[in-house]
């Protein structure tokens, strides 16, 4: 069962509340976290979003996984149906699938702005487990802990196998998949490598 984020206030409202933060301090960015920060990156089939909501859970923090694409489609003033296509992946594999929607078009610069918006304002107010969207990258080493999730394949496809209840062979071509268009979006974006450890604090 998924574990929901406490009820709080609009994000909205958190950003204008730090924009004001910002403005009387003369400051573009926060320098420092006003409550912890966990950052999450995960290779698909370890467990990253299992171990995610249950830190959230015994840290009493909030935790943001896909409401995150929510709150960007809020920002976009797009569909979540259409945003959700961008998620972790890279835009030049969804290109005639998003066209066919007839939906207001978001390039991926737009995406970005909007996703870095997002998790900026999450970072400000704190008190936040973020699973994957680049939050790793996009926030500041000294404003968050940066924790990186990894098992071996053949454990990674027997929990997917176990949990979707697929076979085994089916299990890992999913696991490829994701873990391939994961890479591709951080690499396009950010330029980053998932699996080096040099991005993590813990691994």
């Amino acid at each position: 069962m998924e574990f929901k984020p406490r009820a709080k206030r609009s994000l909205a409202g958190i950003i204008e509340d730090q924009a004001k933060k910002w403005e009387l301090t003369q400051k573009k960015k926060f320098d420092q976290t006003i409550r912890p920060v966990i950052a999450i990156s995960r290779l698909p089939g370890s467990g990253g979003w299992f171990l995610a909501q249950k830190v959230a859970k015994d840290l009493k923090m909030d935790y943001w996984d896909r409401q995150i694409i929510d709150e960007v489609a809020k920002s976009a003033k797009v569909s979540k149906r259409m945003l959700k296509a961008l998620d972790e992946q890279d835009r030049s594999m969804l290109d005639d699938w998003i066209e066919s929607l007839g939906e207001r078009n978001v390039w991926a610069y737009e995406f970005m702005e909007h996703l870095t918006k997002v998790i900026s304002a999450i970072g400000a107010h704190g008190n936040a487990v973020i699973v994957g969207r680049g939050a790793s990258y996009i926030l500041p080493p000294e404003a968050c802990l940066r924790v990186g999730i990894t098992a071996p394949l053949e454990v990674r496809v027997n929990n997917v196998s176990t949990f979707f209840k697929v076979s085994k062979e089916e299990a890992r071509q999913r696991i490829l998949t994701v873990e391939s268009e994961r890479g591709a979006f951080m690499k396009k974006y950010f330029n980053m490598d998932v699996l080096d450890p040099i991005h993590y604090d813990i691994v």
